[in-house]
């Protein structure tokens, strides 16, 4: 494709089939790329919604894990004290800490978190 001139390469003259060429395939591939440039907004939109829903469910059950604790602990209470009966000493669910998703070097908002 290239001519060697006295060793020497030198490119092909550009013509105007090649740069016709070029243009064609940038304008449809420019085209096809605009007419679904609206997907990502909707995507960043919904990941937006999905990290929100998840924060707020994440709380929710954190907080009902911490009423369930509270109230299996004065439960177990109230049995010691109205039946004389120790509390049974059991082995206690052990926390889990959760290990945060992290996607193109982005942090979470979950570091720190429990679960039960």
């Amino acid at each position: 494709m290239w001519r060697k001139e006295d060793g020497v390469s030198t490119p092909p003259m550009p013509t105007m089939a090649t740069y016709t060429d070029a243009m064609n395939k940038f304008t449809k591939s420019a085209t096809a790329f605009m007419e679904h440039v609206h997907l990502l907004t909707e995507a960043r939109d919904a990941y937006q919604t999905a990290i929100s829903a998840s924060t707020a469910l994440r709380n929710s059950l954190d907080a009902g894990d911490q009423a369930l604790r509270s109230l299996m602990s004065q439960l177990e209470q109230v049995v010691s004290t109205h039946m004389g009966e120790p509390v049974p000493d059991r082995k206690r669910p052990e926390l889990v800490k959760a290990e945060p998703i992290r996607t193109n070097g982005e942090s979470t908002a979950t570091s720190g978190k429990f679960l039960p």
